[in-house]
């Protein structure tokens, strides 16, 4: 019986050092690549056959999801129509390991007609493609992991690492924020925390507990059970917030000597509650509440007037908890 743990971790240390081999790659070449990138008025093609095929459509979605526009056009179809797609503002990024792959090269003469600029991602510098490109980015490794140097492995980890360079050095080179990366990204849980703002699921309008700073304690339970957030806040006449009652602050007075009937909100009270915004992202007000270790927030607007209110509820209902 083979050793299934051992070969494993055999064809891990081989592309790792297939990864760690990759750094004397990043030249002028993959710097000019970059540029051409950044440069780009239209999109950026990525264009792979077999194996490369599969990294250059995850290098594509990579680069499109972090700011540049991209798409990934299979070489068998451009040679049937999908060329149509490809203009002289795009720069096509051409993949493949030996290149001397046909039906990328069959098409590269084309591409160049166009007037499109090239970059070849390949393992020899001195390939067709490669002198053929405005520019090469070589990704050439010592050893595939698969023990017969037929199946591409270390290859393909190699050449998708390099993708994720490109992408990310372009990344940081046009200032994308997370908010950019938000736009692209609208769905799901990723979705939800980058794009959700407070306004979103605050409680407001006759949601909002509020009461008076000379309401009695009493009116302040009322407000909290009627609202069923925990808390209230608390406003002085001109409807500024003047401090916060929770239910924690409810279960310390209950050592003290005080009479809900009589005594107002104000002596009880909170004073200067953590606030926020309501354009806050709600992943971010999470992180202020688990920082302060607090179950709510009273969403302020610039006079300082509560307009909304929400707690961890709110964000475990929304997706983003």
């Amino acid at each position: 019986m083979k050793d299934f743990k051992l070969l494993a971790k055999n064809v891990i240390a081989i592309e790792q050092q297939a990864i760690s081999e990759l750094e004397q790659f990043i030249d002028d070449g993959f710097e000019l690549a970059c540029r051409l990138m950044f440069n780009c008025q239209g999109r950026v093609i990525v264009i792979g056959m077999g194996k490369s095929g599969h990294i250059g459509g995850k290098i594509a979605a990579t680069l499109a999801s972090t700011g540049t526009p991209s798409f990934f056009v299979h070489p068998g179809e451009a040679s049937h129509g999908d060329l149509g797609m490809i203009t002289a503002d795009d720069v096509v990024l051409t993949i493949s390991n030996s290149g001397e792959t046909g039906e990328v090269l069959a098409i590269t003469p084309v591409l160049k007609r166009i007037g499109a600029k090239l970059i070849a991602m390949t393992s020899n510098p001195a390939s067709t493609l490669a002198k053929l490109a405005d520019t090469h980015i070589c990704i050439k490794v010592s050893h595939e992991a698969c023990p017969l140097g037929l199946a591409p492995t270390s290859s393909t980890t190699a050449t998708l690492v390099m993708g994720d360079a490109l992408a990310v050095a372009l990344l940081n080179a046009k200032d994308f924020t997370a908010d950019d990366f938000a736009l692209s990204h609208p769905g799901g849980s990723l979705g939800k925390r980058l794009l959700l703002r407070l306004t979103d699921i605050m409680h407001k309008n006759e949601r909002l507990p509020v009461v008076l700073n000379t309401d009695k304690i009493k009116d302040a339970l009322v407000e909290m059970s009627l609202k069923g957030l925990g808390m209230t806040s608390v406003v002085d006449k001109s409807g500024q917030l003047t401090g916060l009652f929770t239910d924690g602050d409810l279960r310390r007075i209950l050592d003290e000597k005080v009479d809900i009937h009589q005594d107002s909100i104000q002596t009880v009270m909170t004073l200067n509650p953590k606030t926020a915004s309501a354009d806050m992202l709600a992943a971010q007000a999470l992180k202020i509440m688990e920082d302060k270790k607090i179950n709510g927030l009273i969403i302020v607007n610039e006079q300082n007037q509560p307009v909304g209110a929400m707690n961890m509820h709110d964000l475990l209902k929304s997706g983003v908890l």
